[in-house]
């Protein structure tokens, strides 16, 4: 598909789940909608996703190219494998310009951009999404029954490991930065959690595997899988040059949006990890729904207002 002369009713940018699911209403609204994409998910690490109903242990690759194949049959919609390096408002439009030298616009526009993880290890970067984690609830089950360590990275690290012992034995490494207080440590020893205070310095083992750790004091540790809470940053800095409000989340900032995804800047809408402090795949597909909702709503009211005005 290749876009079309003219402004579009609507512009995603991202091609993820939140961006897919919220060009699939619009499609459906028959609204004449771009969608733009780079290729650079942030689950291209993860070999599959899980805890998604109807597509549990599927490759996010296969998930993402089904829902292009079914994009493409219906006639309004546009698709761009680019980068958007720069976004305006001009007028009743929003003007994107594109690494490859396009320029397009929309009435309304939906950042799905996504956010970018920055590891406190770099022995943990080529293991990601395979033995270094972030969410029990996407990879836990498939790590079950290992000694399972939390290598803290954030407050909500002792929340990690809380309830990491549903899926095997837990230590929760604090670094030294990270001490829980009496009560936290209460509930951890309640759980059944280990705490060890003397920072991880290493993962050890053929990567993207793990099967120990190297602690300053000297100690390995024998894990097969390390959970913890990267910073993240935003992938694109769109929301940045548009005006979008932004709050601080817990690994990181994140867009600011309403219950409709809106966010501070009209007619621009976010929706998946970019605006959300909860990752999951689930999650952000719903965000991307209600995000295509609600800019095909905003469309209607646009349109309706206008031609009240004019009578």
């Amino acid at each position: 598909m290749s876009p079309r002369d003219g402004a579009h009713d609507v512009i995603i940018v991202g091609g993820s789940f939140a961006g897919l699911s919220a060009a699939l209403q619009l499609a459906r609204a028959r609204r004449r909608l771009l969608l733009i994409d780079a290729g650079k998910p942030r689950n291209r690490f993860a070999a599959t996703s899980h805890g998604f109903l109807g597509q549990d242990g599927v490759p996010p690759a296969r998930i993402m190219r089904e829902g292009l194949s079914q994009l493409a049959r219906y006639p309004s919609v546009d698709f761009i494998h680019d980068e958007a390096l720069a976004a305006a408002r001009d007028g009743p439009l929003l003007r994107l310009e594109l690494a490859g030298g396009a320029a397009v616009a929309a009435r309304k526009l939906i950042l799905a951009t996504g956010v970018a993880d920055e590891l406190p290890l770099e022995s943990m970067i080529p293991r990601w999404g395979v033995s270094v984690l972030h969410c029990p609830y996407c990879h836990g089950y498939e790590v079950r029954d290992r000694p399972l360590a939390v290598i803290a990275n954030a407050p909500a690290a002792i929340h990690q490991a809380l309830i990491l012992p549903d899926w095997g034995p837990t230590t929760y490494f604090s670094q030294g930065r990270f001490t829980p207080s009496d009560e936290e440590a209460a509930l951890l020893a309640a759980r059944g959690v280990r705490i060890d205070p003397v920072p991880v310095v290493e993962l050890l083992g053929t990567s993207p595997h793990l099967e120990a750790l190297r602690l300053a004091d000297g100690r390995l540790v024998e894990v097969g899988a390390v959970f913890t809470a990267p910073r993240t940053r935003m992938a694109s800095a769109l929301p940045e040059q548009l005006g979008c409000s932004v709050v601080e989340g817990a690994t990181g900032p994140v867009i600011a949006v309403d219950a409709l995804q809106q966010t501070s800047v009209p007619g621009v809408f976010a929706a998946g990890d970019a605006a959300m402090q909860m990752y999951n795949a689930t999650l952000a597909a719903a965000a991307g729904v209600m995000a295509g909702v609600a800019a095909h709503r905003s469309l209607v009211m646009d349109e309706a207002g206008a031609i009240a005005t004019a009578a």
